[in-house]
């Protein structure tokens, strides 16, 4: 197991806890995280781009003309996508651009991201955060005493204090143990787990 330090808001070492080898000392294989990221990325394209096509175009399925002897092209029906209003050839539908990954694939892309920030000694652990109130200011101060920026930050719990206090600041971000993620871990360059999300994670990969 690998031992990591822990921090306090004053950026003082309190303890030493360690972090479980299964969760945190992975192989990485970039082809798995590249997988997941791609998978977690187009799930977030909406594929509601639409037109209609001539069958969906209201009007009358009258021949405007006869066939012959008018010296026009022959035309059947005013939805045609060659008139103005008709319909759209090979145009955009709904679809969902989803792909899936299986369970455990997911589950091994999520270690990997963790091992990766072990192994480029970008994890940090803190005791807790003591805000009182919402303040940004008291929020950025504990950053400067614990010399991080480019932050990615995993609470066990609702800290609205946590949430609010840090929404201003444009290189960090909160989010609870249910919503880590491979992509938000490799995004930010550091990673900050209070000490009582360890064991929840442990709990949701082991």
């Amino acid at each position: 197991m690998a031992a990591v330090d822990v921090l306090n808001s004053a950026g003082k070492k309190v303890s030493e806890t360690q972090l479980p080898d299964e969760i945190f000392n992975t192989p990485i294989k970039i082809s798995v995280l590249h997988q997941v990221v791609r998978s977690q990325l187009v799930a977030k394209r909406e594929g509601t781009a639409a037109c209609k096509t001539r069958a969906m175009v209201k009007g009358s399925t009258k021949k405007l003309f006869r066939q012959k002897g008018t010296g026009n092209a022959r035309a059947g029906s005013v939805k045609s996508p060659l008139r103005k209003g008709g319909g759209v050839i090979f145009g955009p539908s709904q679809r969902s651009y989803a792909i899936k990954v299986p369970k455990k694939v997911r589950k091994l892309a999520l270690k990997m991201a963790l091992s990766s920030k072990v192994e480029d000694n970008t994890i940090y652990v803190i005791d807790e955060f003591n805000l009182e109130a919402i303040k940004t200011k008291e929020f950025v101060s504990v950053l400067k005493a614990l010399e991080l920026s480019d932050l990615l930050i995993v609470s066990d719990a609702e800290d609205t204090n946590l949430l609010l206090s840090s929404r201003n600041i444009a290189d960090v971000k909160v989010i609870k143990t249910e919503g880590l993620n491979v992509v938000d871990i490799l995004k930010f360059k550091n990673l900050l787990l209070i000490e009582s999300t360890i064991k929840n994670i442990e709990g949701r990969l082991s």
